[in-house]
């Protein structure tokens, strides 16, 4: 019980370097004209950004305190609770600016916060003790490729706007569950075996491989259309597919039967809470 508590501390705060690593790329983002979008000049002027290396600084420090959370609790468990990223980053952004917080912007952090608790808690999330095979690993990257693929091809294929940012946020919803979930199979593989390991573990490496691609798509998306589009869809994506991962992979639970009704309320009340905060976010950039 004491794991699962420290679990879901460290994924807070895990949640709140997130937000401030969202909103320095932000910030990096706006100075990458919209047709150098996924493109090799976009990606030289945002390693170019102060902003975008102190991104990348505070997402390693996330990371490190992810891997953790992944350790001591379920996929299931830590991935739903970094939808708290999304008022956090709200709340920081109004901070970093100096500017009140926008009208209506607490209710909405507060109706996030209490959806998001009340899904968990009615959900209760177990962690599975199923072995991954070989087999389930191959059918999952298919997969998740396959799905990214298609939702970059179809960014691609539209022009700066909203369809283009939420196409793009998807493929990186998708790129980051399934890191979240490589790295899960990484700390446990460090667990049993140490450093050695770890090291020689292909998840790791997959980790690295997928974490890169989830903050290259991320980076289109923010600089492809407003926010209210690319928001949402990265952030319910990434805990979606990161639930359905957990049930695929490790064979996590989550309580069923009558369960589901505050399961569904509270799924509702933090979807309709994050499509307000990200309408906020757009209105008071």
């Amino acid at each position: 019980m004491a794991a699962v508590a420290l679990s879901a501390l460290l994924a807070v705060l895990t949640a709140a370097a997130n937000a401030t690593a969202t909103v320095l790329q932000r910030v990096a983002a706006l100075t990458v004209p919209p047709g150098q979008t996924f493109s090799l000049r976009g990606v030289r002027r945002l390693l170019r950004s102060p902003a975008w290396s102190a991104s990348i600084a505070v997402i390693v420090l996330a990371a490190g305190g992810q891997a953790t959370a992944l350790a001591l609790g379920s996929l299931t468990l830590v991935q739903p609770i970094l939808v708290a990223e999304l008022p956090l980053t709200l709340i920081i952004a109004r901070v970093f600016i100096g500017t009140p917080m926008p009208r209506g912007g607490w209710r909405a952090c507060a109706l996030t916060a209490v959806g998001l608790a009340l899904a968990l808690t009615a959900a209760a999330p177990a962690e599975g003790d199923r072995p991954v095979t070989a087999a389930t690993w191959t059918i999952t990257l298919i997969g998740t490729g396959a799905a990214i693929a298609l939702c970059t091809a179809g960014a691609l294929r539209r022009r700066h706007g909203p369809t283009r940012a939420a196409l793009f946020a998807t493929a990186s919803a998708i790129s980051y569950a399934l890191t979240a979930a490589l790295m899960k199979e990484s700390t446990h593989r460090f667990g049993e075996a140490g450093a050695p390991g770890l090291l020689t573990a292909w998840q790791t490496y997959g980790c690295v491989l997928a974490g890169a691609a989830a903050l290259f798509l991320l980076a289109n998306a923010m600089g492809s259309g407003p926010l209210i589009a690319a928001q949402p869809a990265l952030t319910l994506g990434e805990a979606g597919f990161s639930l359905l991962l957990g049930a695929v992979l490790f064979g996590d639970r989550v309580r069923t039967g009558w369960w589901i009704l505050p399961e569904a309320a509270g799924t509702a009340l933090t979807a309709v809470g994050v499509l307000f905060l990200a309408r906020l976010s757009d209105e008071h950039p």
